[in-house]
């Protein structure tokens, strides 16, 4: 059966965004990218809630920009084709390779985990990560630690109302201090 991975940057105070909705200290140098490149060969589809989904609309045009160098052509190379569904009750048409959910997320992620295909079923978004969380439908929870302190803002974990063992998979620590831990939901 198909994982469900939930894998973003995030402070080492536990957020994914600022209290001001800032990111920039996520900006990955080139080893992290590498490492964002190579997880991205191991997704199968793609699930997004709409903010995330916006911003990573950068990259269905980025392959036209001639200023990219040869990593950033590879990741809109990997990312254009691989299937995404997007979670939105605003949204009333998607982009590219995406297609608004039909169900919830349960349902969806159900029959995701029913069709054929290889490669994990990604979560991205703290707000549909959350309701992944609070569903138990998350396996995996894959966190690349910067060395910041925000102070607030949008947290990675979301607030539970019960505890949820992990198992420890891999660690890993970038020349640039960022630290890659991977976790495995514990039955």
């Amino acid at each position: 059966m198909r994982s469900v991975t939930f894998s973003m940057g995030v402070s080492l105070d536990g957020y994914i965004v600022g209290p001001d909705g800032g990111f920039d200290w996520t900006a990955p140098d080139d080893e992290v990218f590498r490492f964002w490149i190579d997880e991205i060969r191991g997704v199968g589809v793609h699930l997004l809630g709409r903010r995330l989904y916006e911003t990573m609309l950068y990259w269905e045009t980025a392959d036209q920009n001639s200023t990219l160098d040869d990593a950033e052509l590879e990741w809109a190379a990997l990312w254009n084709p691989l299937p995404k569904v997007v979670f939105s009750t605003t949204l009333s048409a998607v982009q590219g390779n995406a297609r608004l959910a039909s169900g919830g997320l349960a349902e969806e992620i159900e029959r995701l985990r029913a069709e054929p295909g290889e490669g994990d079923i990604a979560i991205g978004g703290a707000t549909l990560a959350a309701e992944a969380a609070a569903l138990g439908l998350i396996d995996e929870y894959r966190a690349m630690v910067y060395p910041v302190l925000v102070g607030g803002g949008i947290s990675f974990f979301p607030q539970r109302e019960h505890r949820v063992d992990l198992e420890l998979v891999e660690t890993r620590t970038f020349s640039s201090r960022v630290v890659y831990l991977r976790y495995r939901v514990a039955h």
